[in-house]
């Protein structure tokens, strides 16, 4: 075996000084993410003292796991992670297929032009704030001022206004109805990158066998990309315990808070506005763990199913 041990480093010299270029460019990239992302992990152990900005987070008591306990013995935060639960499921089951069909749909076109132009309607919701969506939905779905509500009343169609923005289970509908449409364009880009590296002769050899279209796209097309729909979908399941901030924050009301109170909305809250940074580290601990067990869930089922995973 020592007699190897030269030859391997030479040649790991070797490519060290051939690609070293190479290298260099990995220096900021990998001094970026141990400054911002893994050098801030430290800071979790907060979750366990009861933090005083003051002491600092090394001269903090501890308290083991009493942030835990109080944070799950209150109603709100069962409320908040009831709610997470259920919109993140809504948005899977309502949001998950629709980028699927859109890029099957956009694939079929034969007009360039036409096909350029859906990609671009379809892709600019996805770069617009939550802001300026807000004020959309505010104009679209407003009980008494809303363009469908004000449409459908002058027509005689209804004889009240739809409480889209009022009413709990019908703001939970606005809501993934208005999250669907903004990232359906987004995920619609990568199953068309995997649809066109599916290989063309499979679609000549399924037109010789007499496949129609439809034919083609279930025996070829969603073969072709069930890969990358598995990693997408293990993806998203573990992305169920996080919501994201600002899109509960602006779209919800007192009126629905017991609907629309997720729990970044409960972290604001209750940790950020309360100055009880600790407790907020604790909800986003809880978040995390929880997150890796749901993902590493979902890699397991899908292995045994037969599929790749993503490990």
């Amino acid at each position: 075996m020592t007699t190897h041990l030269p030859s391997i480093n030479r040649s790991h010299r070797g490519w060290f000084r051939r690609d070293w270029r190479l290298y260099a460019m990995l220096v900021l990239p990998v001094a970026f993410y141990l400054i911002f992302c893994y050098k801030p992990m430290i800071g979790v152990i907060i979750a366990f003292q009861n933090y005083n900005r003051f002491k600092g987070m090394w001269g903090s008591e501890w308290v083991e796991f009493e942030n835990f306990r109080f944070i799950m013995g209150m109603s709100d935060f069962k409320f908040a992670l009831r709610n997470t639960l259920w919109l993140n499921f809504l948005g899977l089951v309502a949001g998950f297929p629709v980028p699927i069909v859109l890029a099957i749909m956009l694939n079929e076109m034969k007009s360039v032009g036409l096909k350029k132009l859906s990609q671009t309607l379809l892709y600019l919701p996805h770069f617009l704030s939550w802001i300026i969506i807000g004020g959309m939905v505010l104009q679209i779905f407003s009980p008494k001022t809303g363009l469908i509500n004000a449409t459908l009343l002058k027509w005689g169609l209804i004889d009240k206004s739809i409480p889209f923005l009022t009413k709990g289970p019908q703001w939970q509908a606005t809501y993934t109805v208005v999250g669907v449409w903004q990232g359906m364009g987004w995920g619609t880009i990568l199953y068309l990158s995997a649809i066109t590296g599916i290989n063309p002769e499979l679609f000549e050899a399924a037109k010789i066998d007499g496949a129609n279209k439809m034919q083609q796209i279930w025996h070829v097309t969603l073969p072709g990309i069930r890969p990358t729909i598995v990693v997408l979908l293990i993806l998203s399941v573990g992305q169920m315990m996080n919501i994201s901030f600002d899109r509960p924050q602006i779209l919800g009301n007192p009126q629905v808070l017991k609907y629309c109170d997720v729990l970044s909305t409960f972290v604001y809250r209750t940790g950020i506005q309360n100055h009880r940074f600790d407790r907020a580290t604790a909800i986003g601990l809880f978040q995390s763990v929880v997150g890796l067990i749901l993902i590493t869930g979902a890699n397991f089922v899908s292995k045994r199913l037969g599929e790749d995973g993503i490990w």
